[in-house]
């Protein structure tokens, strides 16, 4: 990816061997965020606690790889996306996610845990294109028929390589898509 050819701001990144950790309730508000997530968001503790996670939301971030995330773990699936996020002072940074629901002894969901690596770069690179052109089908009409959209063309992007949404990111972290 060439310098401003990806999203606003400064990028930041974290240590390979950190992970950045945040646990949230069903509705998506932060009720735990480790030390890694505070300092890289550049967030004190009492901010984000009962925040709704989304205070992190890169606004070129497409909503339909949300839609796909909370589509996914809300039926008791876990998850791996490439995500950038924002952080508050206007900085962002890429991540690779691994969301999963968390469970009571009832087998309910309680809650979601978010654990977050540093992601190859030849990933980030590869899976920005398709977000970009992601967030240009959610910014044309009203904001519904972009999401539909979004997640048509997601949807169709998948397809026409044959792979999940699952299959795709693993393909990116493992260097096999083109």
């Amino acid at each position: 990816m060439r310098p401003g050819d990806g999203p606003s701001g400064p990028e930041r990144t974290f240590g390979e061997d950190e992970i950045i950790v945040t646990k949230t309730d069903l509705t998506g508000k932060i009720t735990y965020a480790n030390p890694v997530f505070l300092r890289i968001s550049v967030y004190e503790e009492h901010e984000v606690l009962g925040k709704p996670h989304s205070c992190i939301r890169h606004p070129e971030m497409p909503r339909a790889v949300f839609r796909l995330l909370w589509d996914t773990i809300s039926s008791g699936r876990e998850i791996f996306a490439y995500v950038v996020n924002r952080a508050s002072d206007g900085a962002h940074y890429w991540v690779l996610a691994h969301v999963t629901p968390t469970f009571d002894a009832a087998g309910r969901i309680t809650g979601y845990h978010s654990n977050r690596r540093v992601p190859a770069r030849e990933a980030v690179a590869q899976v920005w294109p398709l977000y970009r052109e992601l967030r240009q089908l959610e910014e044309r009409g009203d904001r519904k028929e972009g999401l539909i959209a979004s997640v048509a063309r997601l949807e169709g992007r998948l397809a026409e390589m044959g792979m999940s949404y699952d299959e795709f990111v693993w393909s990116l972290t493992n260097g096999a898509a083109r």
